[in-house]
């Protein structure tokens, strides 16, 4: 059903994403489909890497750890951004057209009051994106 699952990764806070990880990674080995995992990162240094480069890197290298440790197929794929934090659902959205993704597979938190005044990240991306979304409570 599934060839192609799209995996946001914030990799400052990977310890925080082990049920989407998980979800996407049973998904993956049950429809024998790839996984890719997306992170966006800016050109500013930031606390995860100084440059898209090392950024880059730093995400293809978990992306091959998650694949030796789960047994599955995966990639890297890094989006740009001058302002991930506010710009983070049209990149995802972008990567996955980008990857021709046929699910998204993206950890949310569960919804708060603010979520009436401004849509969650999750909600924004299943809301948009072309392709199915499985939204993974945290």
């Amino acid at each position: 059903m599934f060839k192609k699952i799209m995996v946001p990764v914030d990799l400052t806070h990977r310890e925080k994403l082990t049920h989407s990880l998980q979800c996407a990674a049973d998904l993956a080995k049950l429809y024998e489909a790839s996984l890719v995992y997306v992170g966006v990162t800016s050109g500013v240094p930031s606390s995860v890497a100084h440059n898209p480069a090392e950024y880059q890197e730093k995400l293809a290298d978990f992306a091959k750890d998650k694949a030796a440790s789960l047994g599955i197929s995966s990639e890297a794929h890094t989006k740009m951004a001058h302002d991930p934090a506010t710009e983070i659902d049209d990149a995802l959205l972008e990567a996955a057209e980008e990857i021709g993704a046929d699910l998204i597979v993206m950890q949310s938190h569960v919804p708060g009051l603010m979520e009436y005044v401004w849509p969650s990240n999750g909600g924004k991306v299943a809301e948009h994106a072309k392709c199915s979304v499985l939204l993974v409570r945290g």
